[in-house]
Formats: C-alpha cells, sequence, structure tokens
C-alpha cells in the first residue's frame, strides 16, 4: 500500500563535481516513473545566487532555462530529458533563495522574535521547499539532488535538511551517493580509498547512505564491493556499478540490470511493476548505430575555455540538441570549437573552418568576439554552408546580411554599438528601465512564448513534419527565450526587400523570432531569437536541429 507521506531520494556526490549525480537522480526518478509512480526531481543548490541567470557560464556551465522563465542549473534539462516532462521553478532551489526567504520572515516577524539561527529555521525552509515541490505535482517520491561534494562546507545545511527530515520528522528517506573510484594508470585496479573518506564525510553529519553508486572508468568486482560494505557500512549489494558508457542515457539500463530501482521500492515498502522501456531501448539502438557515420559541426562562440581546458557545459542544452538530431538521422554529431576571437586575430577563415558540414552561432553576451562572429556567418552564407543561429546567431546575422546585402554600412546591434547609423538590433523597448535600474536578474523576455511561423519556409516544414506545433490551424508553436535585445521592426521592409525571410513573429508583441533564407538561395540559413535547444529530448529531439543536421548530412 502506498505510503500516505511522499517518499524522499537524497542524490549527493563525492570526491569531485562532474560525476553525474544529476544523470544519477534522473535515471533513478525515470525507473520509478515507468513503474507508474509519480515522481518528482529537485535540485538544492549551494551558491547564493537566487537563480543560476546571471552566472558566468564558464563558472557553473550553461544555465537551463525553463518553461516558465527559472534560469535553472544545467541538471534541470537532464531531468527534463529523461523524464519527458518539464521541470520549473519549485524544481530548483538554491541558498539565496533559502536564505533570502527566511531573512524577510524574520524582517516581517513571522518568527514572533526568536533569535533566527541555520538550525531550524535555514533546514526548515529548504524541508519546506522539498515538500511544496512534492505537493504542487502530487508526487509519491520526491527525487533531491544535492549540489557540491560531500565534505564542503556550503552544502552542510542540506545534508542536515536530510537528516533531520529522517530522523526527526520520521519521513520514509533513501540516501544515494555517487562516488568516484579513480583507475590510476600505473596500478591498473579502481581505487576505493577516495569513497571510503567521502562517506566518512557524510557519516560525521550524521547521515549514513542507503547506497553507494561508483562512478569510474571501469566496472567494480566483487572484492571492491566488499571492501566498500566493510569501511562504509553499506550492504555489498547495494553498491551499484556505474561505469563511463556511451552515453548517459544507458544508466537507466545499467541500473534496471543491477535491480536498483527494486531495492530502493523494497526500502520503502512499495509495490514493484516491469519498467514500459521499449523505447528506450531503440533510442540506445540508434545511438550506437549513429557511430558509424559522423560529421562535424563548428561551433563558434566565446564561452570555451577555463584556464588552459575547453568545456562543452559552457553549451550544454546545445551540446544534447546536436546529439539527439544526429540520431534522429542516424549520424553521429562531433563538434569543432572555434573561438571566435581567432577570427579576429587574423586567422583564415577558410583554414579554421576547412572540412565542416555546418556551422552554428549560439547564445552570447556583449561585444567581445562579435566582428569574429559575423565573419563566420558571413563565410557559412557566401559558401552556402547550412548555418544555425541561435539568439546571439539569429541577432548577427541580421546584423551581416544589413551590412554586406542589404546596404546598411554600419549596422549593427546597439548592445555592441550604441551611435551605429542602422540599429537593426535594438534593445526591447520594455527592457530600457531595467538596465538603467541595473535590474539584470530575471528581467529579460524570458521562458515560453507563443510564435506564428509563416507557411511554406523551411521553419514551417520542419514544424510540419514533426507534428510540433502546438496549433496546427494557425501554425503556432511555443519556444523558450532568454534575451533582452530585439530585431528593429523599422528595418523588417528593407531587410525583406533584399532578400531576408522573416519566417515566425511572436505572437502577442508582433517581434520577430526566425529569418532565414530561401533554399533557391542557399540550402540550410536558419536562425532563431528563442531557443529550441531547451525544448530538444531524446525521444523527441527538436525539429529545427533535426532538419540542420539532414541539410548537413545530405548536403
Amino acid at each position: 500500500m502506498l505510503s500516505k507521506k511522499p517518499c524522499y531520494i537524497f542524490v549527493s556526490g563525492g570526491v569531485l563535481s562532474g560525476l553525474g549525480k544529476g544523470v544519477t537522480a534522473a535515471s533513478i526518478a525515470f525507473l520509478l516513473q515507468k513503474r507508474g509512480y509519480t515522481v518528482t526531481p529537485v535540485k538544492c543548490e549551494n551558491y547564493l545566487n537566487i537563480d543560476a541567470g546571471l552566472i558566468n557560464p564558464i563558472e557553473h556551465g550553461d544555465p537551463f532555462l525553463c518553461e516558465d522563465g527559472t534560469e535553472a542549473d544545467m541538471d534541470m534539462g537532464t531531468y527534463e530529458k529523461f523524464l519527458d516532462k518539464n521541470v520549473l521553478r519549485h524544481n530548483f532551489i538554491t541558498m539565496g533563495q533559502i536564505y533570502q526567504e527566511v531573512i524577510a520572515k524574520e524582517r516581517n516577524f513571522e518568527y514572533a522574535g526568536e533569535d533566527v539561527e541555520a538550525i531550524p529555521y535555514i533546514t526548515d525552509e529548504i524541508i519546506r521547499r522539498i515538500n511544496d515541490a512534492g505537493k504542487k505535482e502530487d508526487a509519491d517520491i520526491v527525487v533531491v539532488e544535492l549540489g557540491g561534494t560531500a565534505g564542503e562546507y556550503q552544502n552542510i545545511l542540506y545534508y542536515e535538511a536530510s537528516r533531520i527530515l529522517k530522523i526527526v520528522k520520521k519521513a520514509p528517506v533513501v540516501h544515494v551517493h555517487v562516488s568516484y573510484l579513480p583507475t590510476p594508470a600505473h596500478l591498473g585496479e579502481p581505487k576505493t580509498k577516495p569513497t571510503q573518506l567521502s562517506v566518512k564525510f557524510l557519516q560525521s553529519m550524521g547521515v549514513q547512505p542507503d547506497f553507494i553508486v561508483c562512478r569510474g572508468e571501469k566496472t567494480i568486482d566483487k572484492r571492491r564491493r566488499e571492501r566498500l560494505a566493510m569501511f562504509c557500512s553499506v550492504d555489498a549489494e547495494n553498491v551499484i556499478n556505474n561505469p563511463d558508457d556511451v552515453t548517459a542515457y544507458a544508466v537507466p539500463v545499467t541500473f534496471e540490470e543491477q535491480q536498483f530501482a527494486q531495492k530502493i521500492l523494497a526500502m520503502f515498502d512499495l509495490p514493484d511493476k516491469k519498467p514500459a522501456m521499449n523505447q528506450w531501448g531503440k533510442l540506445l539502438e540508434r545511438v550506437v548505430e549513429s557511430r558509424k557515420k559522423t560529421i562535424e559541426i563548428a561551433i563558434v562562440g566565446k564561452y570555451f575555455a577555463t584556464g588552459d581546458y575547453e568545456l562543452r557545459d559552457s553549451y550544454a542544452a546545445l551540446m544534447d540538441a546536436l546529439d539527439h538530431a544526429g540520431w534522429a538521422n542516424g549520424v553521429g554529431v562531433k563538434t569543432r570549437w572555434i573561438n571566435s576571437a581567432r577570427i579576429e586575430k587574423g586567422e583564415e577563415v577558410e583554414k579554421l573552418f576547412d572540412g565542416v558540414s555546418g556551422v552554428i552561432v549560439p547564445i552570447g553576451w556583449g561585444p567581445r568576439g562579435v566582428e569574429g562572429m559575423i565573419t563566420a556567418i558571413q563565410f557559412a552564407r557566401e559558401q552556402k554552408i547550412p548555418y544555425l543561429g541561435l539568439c546571439y546567431g539569429m541577432q548577427l546575422a541580421v546584423v551581416e546580411y544589413a551590412r554586406n546585402v542589404a546596404g546598411l554600412g554600419g549596422a549593427n546591434t546597439t548592445e555592441c554599438d550604441e551611435k551605429t547609423p542602422f540599429p537593426v538590433i535594438h534593445m526591447n523597448p520594455m527592457q530600457e528601465d531595467n538596465r538603467k535600474r541595473r535590474a539584470y536578474g530575471g528581467t529579460m523576455r524570458l521562458g515560453r512564448w507563443d510564435c506564428r511561423v509563416a507557411e511554406g519556409t523551411i521553419a514551417d516544414r520542419a514544424y510540419t513534419k514533426a507534428k510540433a506545433y502546438d496549433k496546427p490551424e494557425s501554425n503556432i508553436v511555443g519556444e523558450r527565450h532568454r534575451h533582452r535585445y530585439e530585431f528593429n521592426n523599422d528595418y523588417g521592409k528593407k531587410l525583406e526587400g533584399a532578400g531576408l525571410v522573416l519566417s515566425g513573429r511572436s505572437v502577442v508583441e508582433n517581434l520577430v523570432e526566425i529569418v532565414e533564407l530561401p533554399q533557391s538561395v542557399h540550402p540550410f540559413y536558419l536562425a532563431t531569437q528563442y531557443h529550441p535547444e531547451y525544448r530538444s529530448r531524446p525521444l523527441s529531439p527538436h525539429p529545427i536541429f533535426v532538419e540542420f543536421i539532414r541539410a548537413c548530412f545530405h548536403d
């Protein structure tokens, strides 16, 4: 009989960041959802930011944009892709939100004169928000991912909240600890000591993990399971293998083979049933099959490097969307990162783009590297290389076309040149006041907005083929936005007269959402003000990306 209370699964991480806690949490939620349970994911972040919108993507990866406009951690995108449902503001918690709420209540005398301390007031607020997330979705099970790594001072209060929820409030709680077992090349065997020490940190906070998920290059053997069981006080059968695989989407299958979900349900005294995973199995077959043929896409941006290393996470949603579209087309997608500053420094564009099948200019902010991006867009247009522009990539495509085709020399976006003679991209008038007040956080045009797509265009054919219109009778589709600058409608007729197709406009404000060139002029040239990458999922890749990859593959 299902418990009247929701059950809670806390997922923590050990040894190092970036292990895959989000994938673990999403995979557990996926397996439980496939068994008929209503599952709500919650991500708890350590930082004092209210959301992820103002964080440099190099520092913390690409913020994920939710349907309701929440700018969240990219693990929220992982939840959407695995669970095939939208996650919203209540699924995302930051320590900044928690402190802001507690301090506001204290100022309003809601604590009746009590001295407000971290425990119980901060921990109570954490628990309240986790409970609210479960209530909003009438969840049977709430899967809570704890940000950071065990042993950091920033996340101690989240661990305290999980402990209080289980020990004090007597809620049904299971704790899953994801840890790393390195395999040093000179030794050739996975080492358990880092995980042992990580679990010691947990135990020192009064938290005993029920499961240990072992990440690493190799599968752990019976001996390593037994050592972890002995030193971490975890049943050997609850030490779960999770070695590197061809794709993160294989993790649910890996867990299912070890009866991970069944073991969790047994701890909650909840019934089990066989999950429906046929579609997921076919997806993994397509992933493997696509590795036989590959194409290379150039991504021209500026948020690539941290020190001497380049980051995939800066454009995480984009990379996922390319993978999804590649699998749908039966082709693997490799990426060539091109920092636009290299173009500005005079490197030959022909050499930088030699052999690529397509070009993408993604999201970006500010003037740095912009002229390099514009040069790359011009090269893709003139050389008839399939081009996809996303947000800034759409704005700069308009700038390039205005300068080099429409005869508007010196055209620019006012984000880069406020004195440009032809401001073909300008700040949305509704945003001017925000800028003057330096009100940047959460003040952009955010979240889902409806767009009407012109019939017979590339965008229309893509949405129609995928049956992706929300209102097919009127060619309306809802897409996610995250921007402050817009196409300047004063230049619409001039650019259309020069051959640019304005193929999508917002239903509410009549803002230009999509620009493209006819396929009689260019095999695939399309750019969107919105972000199709945030709505792409492995079983339903975004049609814009599917058609872009098809053009690259068959060009």
